[in-house]
């Protein structure tokens, strides 16, 4: 199961927080993330992630295009939503591909612990 770990600027340390936490856990999935949220969180943990060009560059049109081709199953994207984001049609579409491809997409440290303790469960449910 693949999952996108994806974090605003601001967002970044509560990400990287999230992902120490949960770090046994996050290990059972592959992660892809854009670029420097993923580098971040493989500097700051023992996971791999694949990481995509930065936000701002591409990499969330990346990471929605993965979702639309089926090959991302969930993310957690932890949003800074008191600051404008230059990007912010890039970001629009990628929380609009996760409704209509019925992805689970976190947007916040409270819903991202639902979101992985669902995807755990599930694989759990697979064995």
């Amino acid at each position: 199961m693949r999952i996108a770990l994806i974090a605003h600027d601001e967002k970044k340390p509560d990400l990287i927080d999230f992902a120490q936490s949960h770090e046994e856990r996050l290990r059972q999935f592959d992660l892809i993330g854009t670029g420097t949220t993923g580098k971040r969180i493989m500097q700051e943990t023992d996971l791999e992630v694949e990481r995509k060009a930065s936000g701002p560059l591409g990499g969330d049109m990346m990471i929605g295009a993965e979702v639309a081709e089926g090959d991302c199953e969930a993310i957690i994207f932890i949003r800074d939503v008191l600051t404008a984001q230059p990007h912010e049609p890039d970001i629009s579409a990628l929380l609009r591909i996760c409704d209509v491809h019925d992805i689970p997409l976190a947007t916040n440290i409270a819903s991202a612990e639902h979101v992985i303790d669902g995807l755990a469960a599930e694989i759990g449910a697979d064995e």
